[in-house]
Parts: structure tokens; sequence; C-alpha cells
């Protein structure tokens, strides 16, 4: 086994201070990962960045130039790159005559730009050195027809495609691209649906299980598709959705 081999995996986390990437960093570093976390505020990603031994990477996940080189430091800086996750994301409940031209711009450019900048950064980079675990964000609103979900659902399908496609470019060179879709999920982002006891109840009762997701439900799925014990998957998207997408709730 070389030196390489037995090194500790290095993973970027876009979006790492959120619900999701927040149990991410923390499941990735009880498995010994290096980890370089990475958004807009420094301040929300350093007291994480604290408890797991991270980096802070200050950075805008739609500029193309600054995911470039934000991937190729980390090489500069660790030797090597294994896996990234983008987990930028944004909620919007509107039907689409409601959505204004910069509605739609933010939706896209926050769910959309974010994981084509991040793949088009991350992969030729992994593909020149080992190979390595790129994972995307869907929505289970990109699957199943929501009402008022418009624009959200058409940037997911936006990553969904993204995501087949991206994986069969870079397969030759060692580079597996999934991506997860969730249900509704209790983090931050969601807080103005989730604090309110009857969007709860009404959320609840779409979901088959009967409940809305954890963090811990995603991150935990984002954490296999990343270790390389399960190096024979690419091109999928993962519902993790209690259902949602697929079950009729009762």
């Amino acid at each position: 086994m070389t030196a390489s081999e037995t090194a500790p995996s290095v993973v970027l986390v876009v979006g790492a201070a959120g619900g999701i990437g927040t149990s991410l960093c923390r499941r990735l570093f009880a498995r010994g990962a290096k980890l370089v976390l990475a958004g807009r505020d420094e301040s929300t990603l350093t007291p994480l960045a604290a408890e797991v031994g991270g980096e802070v990477l200050v950075l805008d996940a739609r500029n193309f130039d600054a995911v470039r080189d934000a991937a190729k430091g980390i090489v500069d800086r660790h030797g090597r790159l294994d896996g990234a996750v983008n987990l930028a994301g944004s909620i919007v409940l509107k039907p689409a005559h409601s959505t204004s031209a910069d509605d739609w711009e933010a939706v896209v450019g926050t769910n959309l730009r974010t994981a084509f900048a991040v793949v088009r950064a991350v992969a030729p980079v992994m593909g020149a050195l080992s190979g390595g675990s790129i994972v995307l964000m869907s929505s289970a609103a990109a699957r199943l027809g929501l009402a008022n979900h418009d624009a959200i659902a058409a940037a997911k399908a936006g990553v969904e495609g993204l995501t087949r496609s991206a994986a069969a470019t870079y397969a030759p060179r060692g580079v597996r691209i999934n991506a997860v879709a969730p249900g509704l999920v209790r983090t931050p982002l969601s807080a103005r649906i989730v604090q309110n006891e009857a969007s709860l109840k009404a959320s609840e009762a779409m979901h088959a299980l009967g409940r809305i997701g954890e963090p811990s439900d995603v991150a935990s799925l984002v954490d296999y598709l990343l270790d390389p014990q399960h190096a024979w998957l690419t091109g999928q998207v993962f519902g993790v959705d209690g259902g949602l997408a697929t079950v009729r709730a009762r």
C-alpha cells in the first residue's frame, strides 16, 4: 500500500456551515478526513472548522474562476483532493408567474451554477491524480410535480442532468459523480416552514414515513458516496426523502 493510499482523504465541502454540511463534516472528521470548509460567510465556518480541525475557505461557488483556483489550491497545499460536495442551495416556493427575473437568476445561480462550477473545477483535478468522488445536491421536487416549486424544480432537474452527463465524461479518469435528492429536511434553510406547526404537519403528511428529514439522514448518504469503499457507484441520483417522490403517503 502506497503512502498516498494510506494518507487521510481530503474533502472539499461547499456550503459546509448549513445543517447538512455540519452533520457531514462531523461524520467525515470521525473517519479521519481532512476537511476544507467552504462558504461565503467566514463567521459561520470558523466554529465548525475549529471543531473538526478543518480549513476555512471563503468562497462564492457561483464564481467559476474562484472555484477553479480553490481546487488547485487544495492540491497545492495537500497534494490531493479525494472528494467534493456541493451543498449550496435555496428554497423558493413560488409559481412561475410570481417568480421575478431576479428570483430566477438567484435560484439558478445558487443551485445549478454552483454545481456546474464544482464539477468544472474539481473533476479535471481529481482525474489528473487518482480519481475521486463528487456529490451534488438535487431535490425530490425535481422528480415529483410539486405546486409552487417551479424554479427550484427546474434548477435541480438541471443538477440531475449534469450528474449523469458529467459522470459519463469523467468516468474514464476515475472520477465518480452522483447526486442526492432529499425531501424536506430540518435545517436553518427550512426554518420558516418547519417552525410553522400547520406547515410542518402538512409536510410530514406528504412523506410516506410520516416525518421530515434530519440533516443526518442526508449526510449519512453523502458520506457513503464519498467513501472509496463504494467506488462502483456513479451517474446516480439517490432519493433520501422518506418516500416523498416515489411512495404515496396515506
